[in-house]
């Protein structure tokens, strides 16, 4: 009897576990090709405000590629993912230099590649468990297996949380210095992307002493890197 209802539930954990790998596939190669209008984080932020008690409106607008500034483009890699158009999703130097790190009593940090800040803001939470990381690992291998690297950066751009309730380049461009997403300056896209790590509780208007010590050095990063740099990207 054990071992028939055994035999059962392992039969059906595998056709569960087939459904989801197809039907992942099937949507993150459609997601490849048309807008991104809403993320799974967006979501969770309406819950979060429902669930309080408050209402949340949501200020997002999709803007492709072309109309993206390469400011903002470089800025974000400059801050987030230097290495991002070398790597397949996991950056290993990185992680392995915040494991030793840790291992030496500092403070464990975050190692996450755009590739993986894409996935976890499309897909998943934003808490933190073992659980969340296997599927964010997952949904990382099947954007950089089906995806351009461009395709990657503009997702990211469009979806990525900028303060409560502002999400991606355009609203966040508008929100802070009425600009829009094609039209942001290298000082106004620095600092967009100086306060991402902290973006409900730093303010790229008003930047603090942090934020525009971290904006200077993120200036500094993307002229390093060059303008050539996005045409890695393309290249992909």
């Amino acid at each position: 009897m054990i071992q028939a209802w055994l035999h059962r539930a392992l039969r059906w954990a595998a056709l569960v576990g087939a459904a989801f790998v197809v039907l992942s596939i099937v949507l993150v190669l459609m997601l490849r090709y048309v807008p991104v209008y809403g993320s799974m984080v967006m979501l969770e932020r309406k819950v979060e405000a429902w669930a309080a008690g408050e209402t949340l409106p949501l200020r997002h607008q999709w803007r492709p590629w072309a109309e993206l500034s390469d400011h903002a483009k470089l800025a974000v890699i400059a801050a987030e993912d230097q290495r991002f158009a070398l790597h397949h999703g996991f950056d290993v130097d990185e992680i392995r230099r915040a494991w030793e790190a840790s291992r030496n009593g500092a403070t464990l940090r975050g190692a996450s590649t755009i590739s993986q800040q894409t996935a976890k803001n499309l897909f998943l939470w934003t808490g933190r468990s073992w659980l969340r990381k296997g599927f964010e690992a997952w949904f990382t291998v099947l954007l950089e297996a089906l995806w351009p690297k461009q395709r990657i950066l503009e997702v990211y751009l469009n979806i990525v949380e900028w303060d409560h309730g502002v999400f991606g380049l355009e609203a966040a461009g508008q929100h802070y210095f009425g600009v829009s997403a094609g039209r942001l300056s290298e000082a106004q896209a620095s600092r967009l992307a100086a306060i991402l790590p902290n973006p409900r509780h730093w303010d790229a208007t008003r930047p603090g002493p942090h934020v525009e010590r971290r904006s200077q050095w993120i200036r500094q990063q993307m002229r390093n890197l060059g303008p050539g740099y996005l045409e890695q990207l393309a290249a992909d």
